[in-house]
């Protein structure tokens, strides 16, 4: 028998107690950047002496951080199309196939999603380093991508698991190929699911970083004045906003 919040009584203050102190611990470093990027100091230095937009007024006037936005979007555009595209045939293979190995392919599939980055980025780096790529946009794509698929090929077999493909069976029985059928049918019911896996992907790409100082070019620069407090402060908005539009767009969607 399930036990609401209600049933529990008195305890039910002590969740609630632990939530809040637990969502308190995850959120303060956010809130200390968020006002970090408001000081006025030359140096990272909490509590700022004074409050002022100047670091994101520099961030909009340097061309070096506008070039570096529109830049980390193209890479992360990339692998969003790149990882749906991937791990839609992928996810259909997983659960359709019928074939051997199919359980070791799956794991194959997730297992970026168990390995350190560190270590991931260490081999991608002596890889790239080997063949000329580091620091190059396609470096980029393809080492993001790695982290990437796992994402989209969850979503998309969850979605796929949750489907009844006897729909997609009376399709072809009214005279649709396959093909068609998975196309008009399938892949239209299973399209929160794509969605889950392409935010996903594109937000794992935009927000990550450890990988990515691995596989940047020798000149990579490194700034600790407000200036990051800013950038970051402006990466967690535009995260919420789009994490925001896929819990809305998730909620209207059609059960």
């Amino acid at each position: 028998m399930l036990l609401t919040l209600e049933r529990l009584g008195p305890g039910r203050f002590v969740l609630y107690a632990i939530g809040a102190a637990v969502a308190a611990f995850l959120l303060l470093p956010v809130v200390f950047i968020a006002l970090l990027s408001f000081g006025s100091s030359e140096w990272l230095q909490f509590p700022p002496p004074s409050w002022t937009l100047r670091w994101y007024r520099a961030l909009l006037a340097d061309p070096r951080w506008v070039a570096a936005f529109w830049t980390s979007t193209r890479i992360a555009t990339t692998v969003m199309v790149l990882s749906v595209a991937l791990g839609l045939p992928v996810s259909f293979a997983l659960v359709r196939g019928r074939f051997p190995g199919r359980n070791a392919l799956h794991a194959f599939f997730v297992s970026p999603l168990i390995i350190p980055v560190i270590i991931l980025g260490i081999g991608l780096y002596a890889i790239f380093l080997s063949i000329g790529l580091n620091g190059t946009f396609w470096a980029f794509v393809a080492g993001h991508l790695i982290l990437a698929l796992p994402f989209s090929v969850v979503c998309i077999t969850n979605a796929l698991l949750g489907f009844d493909d006897a729909i997609e069976q009376a399709a072809v029985v009214c005279g649709a190929s396959p093909i068609q059928a998975a196309w008009r049918v399938t892949i239209p019911a299973i399209r929160v699911g794509i969605l889950s896996g392409a935010l996903f992907s594109f937000l794992l790409s935009w927000d990550e970083v450890v990988l990515s100082i691995f596989l940047a070019s020798p000149t990579l620069q490194l700034d600790l004045s407000p200036i990051i407090a800013a950038v970051s402060t402006v990466l967690i908005l535009l995260t919420t906003a789009v994490m925001g539009t896929a819990y809305f767009v998730r909620r209207r969607a059609p059960q």
